[in-house]
């Protein structure tokens, strides 16, 4: 049988407690290891939903408001238009005829209110008592009618209480020491057959109203021809048509010439409603 001396079982002794201490320390590193790896969770990342911009509503008003023809050493350039009495065209005209007289470049509108409980007379007297209103917008000075001296174009806008932007145009010439009115006629609103420009070009007087084909009859502007149905606020055509004086009226001058307002370059249709005319004739 061996013999186990004491030198012996102290080293047994201190084996095993070397081995215990390295086995802890494994497990403590291993331990040690495992809680300091983050868990990272994969999110979706965030997609915002895109949002087309808003349309860009054009200033309509931006040729009738620049800085050209504001100025002429004619008499007629001295005169007060904005203290002045108009006549209206028609469609627009009160009922007892009377003119619309502006006072600091303006007129507000009358309108009394009508009730279905009112005596007819009543009605009656209200509708008559009704007068539209106007706001002086601009008075340009050129030679409108080609005699070599300026004439004065008063340009009022008819005050609808809303957004619409009918306007009425005037032509005055200098004769006998005042203001003798030429023409005056109507437009329409913005897309719908509103002005866009008035100028001189060689004698005539050239007219520009938006819409497809749009020009004058006398006092009146003329309706939309088929298909002309675009949004109110932004008109996609634009019509030049060209008058001139007789001595008596303006006469309109050669083809209408129907424009796009993107691309007024391009070359125009002349005279649409009548081609669209001819080819609804020829459906039938």
């Amino acid at each position: 049988m061996a013999k186990f001396g004491i030198k012996d079982v102290a080293g047994a002794l201190a084996i095993a407690v070397l081995l215990f201490t390295v086995g802890c320390g494994d497990g403590e590193r291993s331990t040690r290891n495992e809680v300091s790896t983050p868990v990272v969770s994969a999110e979706a990342p965030t997609v915002e939903a895109e949002t087309e911009p808003a349309p860009t509503v054009p200033d309509l008003q931006a040729e009738l408001t620049n800085s050209r023809f504001r100025t002429s050493d004619s008499p007629i350039a001295s005169y007060d238009f904005l203290n002045h009495s108009y006549p209206l065209p028609r469609g627009w005209e009160n009922r007892d005829g009377s003119e619309a007289q502006l006072v600091n470049g303006r007129l507000d509108p009358v309108s009394l209110p009508i009730t279905e409980d009112m005596p007819d007379e009543e009605k009656v007297r209200r509708r008559a008592e009704r007068r539209i209103g106007l706001s002086h917008v601009v008075t340009k000075y050129f030679d409108a009618n080609g005699d070599g001296s300026d004439e004065a174009i008063v340009i009022l806008k008819i005050e609808t209480t809303g957004n619409a932007i009918p306007q009425i145009v005037y032509v005055y010439e200098w004769s006998d020491g005042g203001p003798k009115l030429m023409w005056h006629f109507r437009t329409g609103d913005r897309a719908d057959g509103g002005l866009k420009s008035i100028r001189p070009d060689d004698g005539e007087l050239v007219i520009e109203l938006y819409g497809q084909d749009r020009f004058l009859l006398g006092e009146v502007e003329t309706g939309k021809v088929q298909g002309d149905e675009v949004q109110i606020c932004c008109p996609t055509h634009y019509t030049l048509s060209s008058y001139k004086w007789n001595g008596r009226h303006f006469i309109r001058q050669g083809p209408r010439l129907t424009f796009l307002t993107d691309d007024p370059t391009a070359p125009p249709s002349e005279n649409l409603g009548d081609i669209i005319a001819e080819r609804d004739k020829n459906k039938k």
